[in-house]
C-alpha cells in the first residue's frame, strides 16, 4: 500500500525532553483532528472495497463519520448496558452482541479487514491476549486502529495511581459527563497493563510481524467547554511533567495508532496460537449465532 499523504491537520512533534526511547509522538491539535485522522485511514482502505470492520469494545456510540462508505460493521462489548444502548442505532445489517475479547474463538480467523479499538484495552486484564487474538481476527493486509491513553504521560500516570471514585468524579465534573460512571458508561476501573504503551506496542508489532505504519497524540483531557480550567489543568500537568524530567510527556494524553498486518503468509498469528485453534477446532462461533433470533431480525436477519 502506499504511504498515506500528509493529513491536512498539522501535527507538530513534541519538543519536550523525552527518556522514552520510542522518540516524540506527533501532537493533533484537537480531538477533532483526531477523529478526522481515523477517517483519513479507513477512507484509504475503502477504495480497495467493501470494508469488514469489528468495532472491538464498541461501548454505547460509534464516533465516526463514514457512513458515505461501503462497509458492514460488527460491534463487541463486555458490558451488556453498553451493548443494549448501541443497538438502538444500529444500520441494517450491522450488528452488535456481547462478548469477551479475550476469547479466540468468539470470531472466526481472518474475518475482518480492519478492527478499531478506542479506549478499551486500558481496562482489560490480559490485554496482550486481546492484541494477539485481533492479529488473529484480521485478514492479511488488514489493519488496527487503537485508541488509547498514553501509559506514560502525565494523564496516564495520574490515571493509575489514583481510586476509580476519583476518575468518575472527574469525568462528572472536569469533563461535564453527567451519566459517567452509571451502568452503559465510562469510565471503567483502569488495569493498564504494561503492552499498552508506546514501547510496549512496538515489541508487540515487532514479535507479531505487524508494521506500526502511523502514531499520532492529542491532548483530551482538557475541558472543552471550560477554557479557564483548561488552562488551570494544563499548567498543572506542565508542571507535573517538568518534575518528571521529560520521562512523563505533558503536551498529549491519549495515543492514535494504525497497525498493519502484513499480506504474506508468514505474518500471520503465532505458532501457539494455531496450535490453540487447531485444538479447538470447529469452535468458532458463526457471527449469525452470537445473537439471539429475536436480536437478529431486528438488523435485518432472516
Amino acid at each position: 500500500m502506499a504511504p498515506l499523504p500528509r493529513h491536512p491537520f498539522s501535527a507538530k512533534p513534541n519538543p519536550a525532553p523525552q527518556a522514552d526511547p520510542c522518540g516524540p509522538v506527533p501532537v493533533l491539535p484537537s480531538y477533532d483532528a483526531h477523529v478526522a485522522l481515523m477517517e483519513h485511514w479507513i477512507r484509504r482502505r475503502a477504495c480497495l472495497g467493501r470494508l469488514r470492520i469489528l468495532e472491538a469494545g464498541c461501548g454505547n456510540r460509534w464516533p465516526l463519520d463514514i457512513d458515505d462508505l461501503d462497509y458492514e460493521l460488527t460491534a463487541v462489548d463486555l458490558d451488556e448496558q453498553a451493548v443494549a444502548i448501541r443497538r438502538r442505532t444500529l444500520r441494517p445489517g450491522d450488528r452488535a452482541f456481547v462478548g469477551d475479547l479475550r476469547r479466540t474463538e468468539l470470531l472466526p480467523p481472518e474475518r475482518f479487514d480492519l478492527i478499531y479499538c478506542a479506549f478499551v484495552l486500558e481496562h482489560v486484564h490480559g490485554a496482550q491476549t486481546v492484541l494477539d487474538n485481533f492479529c488473529e481476527w484480521l485478514a492479511p493486509g488488514g489493519a488496527l486502529i487503537l485508541c488509547l491513553p498514553d501509559r506514560d504521560s502525565v494523564y496516564g500516570f495520574v490515571t493509575r495511581m489514583t481510586p476509580f471514585w476519583f476518575h468518575v468524579l472527574y469525568k462528572r465534573h472536569v469533563r461535564g459527563q453527567a451519566n459517567a460512571g452509571k451502568p452503559g458508561f465510562d469510565p471503567y476501573p483502569t488495569v493498564h497493563e504494561a503492552v499498552i504503551s508506546r514501547r510496549g506496542l512496538r515489541d508487540w508489532c515487532r514479535r507479531r510481524g505487524c508494521i506500526l505504519k502511523e502514531e499520532a497524540g492529542y491532548a483530551g483531557f482538557l475541558p472543552r467547554r471550560k477554557p479557564l480550567l483548561g488552562g488551570l489543568l494544563r499548567a498543572v500537568v506542565a508542571g507535573i511533567g517538568a518534575l518528571s524530567c521529560g520521562r512523563l510527556a505533558w503536551r498529549h494524553n491519549n495515543l492514535t495508532l494504525l497497525i498493519e498486518k502484513p499480506a504474506t503468509a508468514a505474518s500471520a498469528v503465532p505458532a501457539r496460537r494455531a496450535a490453540v485453534a487447531s485444538g479447538r477446532a470447529g469452535t468458532h462461533t458463526t457471527l449469525d449465532a452470537l445473537q439471539p433470533v429475536e436480536e437478529r431480525n431486528e438488523l435485518g436477519d432472516t
